[in-house]
């Protein structure tokens, strides 16, 4: 499935031989570049994937995130399937024409949200039975049917339905959970299989809370059954950061290197770049988006507050040297008077900037790893971000 090769310009005779290949690696970490060629164009590795749980990523459109430089998205299949619902997509087509994206989309199956959204559930080894979060109504999940939603969604890369403990979490509540979520694994696969698929992914999903053990029998386990590419869940739910990044580093140093790695809901800037360094491809997290409608924007020296009184009169863009289109055009002093204001300008504005940081870091983080300086990089990165004003 997969090639590794020395440079980018060598993947055009590559490009019938795999649909996942490793560009560059950083001889001091286990950081590496890479591409997935996907049926709605290549994405680029590591990357992030802005989230558009019910098929928007809020506030922006769809050509702001192509404009921003955006090859892959997140959506959710429990939100699209409680609302618009399948006859909607029956009627209008893809997710992708659907919301107008051009681009990639990663579908979450889900299993996340039954457990943290919906007040009545009951988890048994055939599916999920729970209420609705939006009226009331009763539902039933199954990895099948969600598997066979997501390809009706025209998802590009479809996860498998999993079960996520929170932290702290019994031995025992942990290994049940892990070993359903392996069964699920196994029948999402085949569900997957029997449908239309090509150019299409499945990713199986590492679970078993914080224990090792647990973790480490998952992989083996799914490695066993086989998919696309493997994501690591069940992590940034509430543990300690060094245990979070001695469960990421068992896991990718279990995963095979051929497979893209994805790090599921984990994703402050800081975040991203130690998840780099072990290995992971694939990020997501709802802070970029959250954080612009609370008036926090990320620079490349931390985080700014626009609503701090410093700022009524600051003439200043969010970042001299950004590229996007809220410093191109806009001051510090407006978009306080308008997040002040809870205008929805100032809202859009801070989201827009927010996207284009975390983007702009992926794509620097990318180039550091081809010329071999990744750590260099980051260890100069990580200094700056830790200021807050």
């Amino acid at each position: 499935m997969t090639q590794i090769i020395g440079s980018r310009e060598e993947t055009k005779k590559e490009k019938t031989e795999g649909a996942f290949v490793i560009l560059g690696e950083d001889p001091a970490s286990q950081a590496r570049a890479g591409l997935l060629r996907t049926a709605h164009g290549e994405v680029e590795t590591p990357c992030f994937m802005p989230c558009g749980t019910q098929g928007t990523v809020k506030a922006l459109s769809s050509e702001e995130l192509e404009e921003a430089g955006a090859q892959i998205i997140l959506s959710n299949a429990y939100h699209l399937y409680l609302r618009p619902g399948e006859e909607v997509f029956e009627a209008t087509g893809s997710l992708h024409s659907f919301m107008r994206w051009k681009g990639a989309i990663l579908t979450d199956s889900g299993g996340f949200q039954v457990f943290s959204l919906s007040p009545l559930r009951r988890v048994t080894d055939e599916g999920l039975s729970f209420q609705s979060h939006i009226d009331g109504s009763k539902q039933f999940l199954t990895p099948e049917r969600i598997v066979q939603f997501q390809l009706l969604l025209g998802s590009d890369i479809v996860m498998v339905l999993d079960e996520c403990v929170g932290y702290p979490s019994l031995l025992e509540a942990s290994a049940k959970a892990m070993e359903r979520t392996l069964g699920w694994a196994r029948r999402s696969k085949e569900a997957f299989q029997a449908g239309k698929t090509q150019g299409r992914f499945l990713f199986g999903i590492v679970q078993g809370g914080t224990d090792s053990n647990l973790r480490r029998q998952c992989g083996e386990r799914l490695l066993e059954i086989g998919f696309d590419g493997y994501a690591i869940g069940g992590l940034g739910v509430g543990e300690p950061a060094p245990l979070l990044w001695e469960q990421c580093a068992l896991s990718t140093g279990q995963l095979p290197k051929d497979r893209p790695r994805y790090l599921m809901g984990v994703g402050t800037p800081e975040d991203l770049l130690e998840g780099i360094s072990l290995g992971i491809d694939f990020f997501d997290c709802v802070l970029p988006t959250r954080h612009g409608r609370n008036a926090q924007v990320f620079t490349g020296e931390g985080i700014r507050n626009l609503r701090n009184a410093a700022y009524a009169k600051d003439p200043e863009p969010i970042e001299r040297e950004c590229p996007c289109p809220a410093c191109r055009g806009y001051s510090r002093a407006y978009l306080h008077h308008l997040l002040k204001s809870k205008e929805i300008l100032g809202v859009r504005l801070a989201t827009l900037h927010n996207i284009w940081f975390y983007l702009g870091l992926m794509k620097a983080s990318r180039e550091a790893i081809r010329k071999k300086n990744f750590e260099p990089f980051k260890k100069g990165t990580l200094t700056r971000l830790r200021r807050t004003s």
